[in-house]
């Protein structure tokens, strides 16, 4: 990503906390039945659904890791829509110090999205992916609104000739169009979460690269640099176009494990992460409603957050990526993949019901 896009760095830390290791090398062997019904082992599964890395920790300790096609312990990788995840931790942190009203509507905020589809937008709606906003996200489809929106950053430079935007904020200005009444429905829209961004960016009065450094990114003392694409304003790209290590995500994982608390220190406010395992009858509902209801029967989407269950969260990313924290089993799970489609529902549930299958195993 660093050599075909424009990119920030952010670094890693000068003081890295530490993982002990304890490896079970039995994992790999675990048996799980796929969507088409048959049994398959761990290890069987990682060359069917394209693994780059999967590491497991149980009680802070590292008790597997394995790496393929190149990739180790150092190596960054596109995370993709787990990128959303932090941007949502990172709004816990401002509305805990009072920087920032989750109820604030984004219009009010940003005066030029007045006149936009966000215009009765609240930084609440933008962060449950509730907003108004008529915006396509079916990855299959070549000119989706989602990829014409990754062109603001080089991804489609096809789809950028035709569009009138140069950059993440005024493609998402030029959105006029509503295909519900805010916070009626959730319906997953990356463009949702740029908004979000660029609403904490205007009310911290900083850019938000800037606040994931210092309020998430340094606080989990990271052993690698990760690194952020950017669009044409160096805007980052928290919609999808974050880059980090597996290891970096393992502490990012047992941050919200544990509530917010990562290396002695609360990183994010433990009422913001109960509250998204929380949720209420009304996004079980409304989650219940919506396409991605059948994976999780008793879920919801909070805070840019999949919430399986009371024990269960997980960050998810396209073409197969995870991190899935699991509070019954204290452990954390993470995993790479370069999946060649975008979203192969097949294969996204049996990638899924094999790192389900190690965490509640564990």
């Amino acid at each position: 990503m660093r050599d075909l896009f424009s990119t920030q760095t952010l670094s890693k830390s000068n003081d890295p906390s530490s993982f002990d290791t304890k490896l079970n090398q039995d994992i790999e062997n675990f048996e799980f039945d796929t969507l088409e019904g048959k049994s398959i082992s761990i290890k069987d599964s990682f060359s069917e659904t394209y693994a780059d890395a999967f590491l497991v920790i149980k009680n802070e300790e590292i008790i597997y890791e394995q790496y393929f096609n190149d990739m180790s312990a150092q190596s960054p990788h596109l995370m993709n829509s787990i990128s959303k995840s932090f941007l949502g931790m990172l709004a816990g942190v401002l509305v805990g110090k009072g920087i920032i009203d989750p109820e604030d509507k984004i219009s009010k905020l940003i005066p030029e999205f007045k006149d936009s589809a966000f215009a009765e937008t609240t930084l609440q709606n933008t962060l449950d992916m509730a907003g108004a906003v008529k915006f396509g996200e079916d990855y299959a489809q070549l000119d989706a609104d989602f990829w014409h929106e990754t062109a603001m950053v080089g991804w489609r430079p096809d789809l950028k000739e035709n569009l009138k935007a140069n950059n993440l904020k005024e493609f998402a200005q030029s959105l006029k169009e509503t295909e519900q009444v805010d916070g009626e429905k959730y319906h997953y829209r990356t463009v949702l979460t740029d908004v979000a961004a660029m609403a904490l960016e205007q009310a911290a009065n900083k850019s938000v690269f800037e606040l994931m450094d210092e309020h998430i990114w340094q606080k989990l003392k990271p052993e690698n640099d990760a690194h952020v694409v950017l669009d044409s304003n160096d805007f980052p790209y928290f919609g999808a176009g974050m880059n980090a290590s597996a290891r970096d995500l393992g502490r990012f994982g047992l941050m919200l494990l544990n509530n917010g608390m990562h290396a002695g220190e609360q990183i994010v406010p433990a009422a913001w992460i109960l509250d998204t395992i929380a949720g209420d009858s009304g996004y079980k509902q409304r989650f219940a409603e919506s396409e991605h209801g059948p994976m999780m029967p008793d879920g919801h989407y909070k805070n840019k957050m999949w919430v399986v269950d009371e024990n269960i969260m997980l960050c998810i990313g396209i073409h197969g990526q995870f991190i899935c924290i699991n509070k019954a089993t204290n452990s954390v799970i993470v995993r790479f993949s370069s999946q060649p489609e975008p979203l192969d529902l097949m294969m996204f549930a049996n990638t899924l019901a094999g790192i389900q299958s190690v965490s509640s195993k564990i």
